[in-house]
């Protein structure tokens, strides 16, 4: 397979501008993907807005520590245990498999996080109520990435 050069070039520019730690783009037989290791897994770049646009060979810059955090801790949110892709329900078309006040027993599946062709699902760590959904059906998704919040 012969590797177009300026593709990846063009999808690295693409992670510093976007601040996305991973892409990926299939073309036929052909598929090409580039990921970075994030600079600061403790926080996450959806939590600030992006810093400045730091040249193509640099890692993705540290979040500015001055600022306080946009969006609340979620402190009772079942998180993504890993990066993926995430799905409501199990298949297209489908009735999602939790929604805002759903009751849940501990073990079911609120959600499915898919990763490299692997549907992994996520379920609910205790009997309770969803308060929140926090991503769309077929969002992209951050390791430990807040996904559900069950009170």
């Amino acid at each position: 397979m012969k590797v177009d050069v300026d593709l990846v070039r063009q999808l690295a520019e693409l992670l510093d501008t976007t601040q996305l730690t991973e892409i990926e783009v299939e073309d036929g037989d052909r598929r090409i993907r580039v990921a970075r290791k994030a600079a600061n897994a403790a926080a996450p770049v959806y939590h600030a807005p992006p810093p400045p646009a730091a040249p193509a060979h640099t890692a993705v810059a540290a979040l500015p520590t001055d600022q306080p955090a946009a969006e609340p801790s979620y402190a009772n949110a079942v998180r993504s245990p890993m990066v993926g892709t995430a799905y409501l329900a199990a298949e297209p078309g489908a009735a999602p498999f939790s929604s805002v006040g759903k009751q849940v027993q501990a073990g079911d599946t609120l959600l499915i996080v898919e990763a490299m062709k692997v549907m992994n699902p996520i379920t609910a760590p205790s009997a309770g109520t969803v308060k929140a959904v926090l991503v769309e059906n077929g969002q992209p998704v951050e390791f430990d990435q807040p996904l559900v919040v069950v009170e």
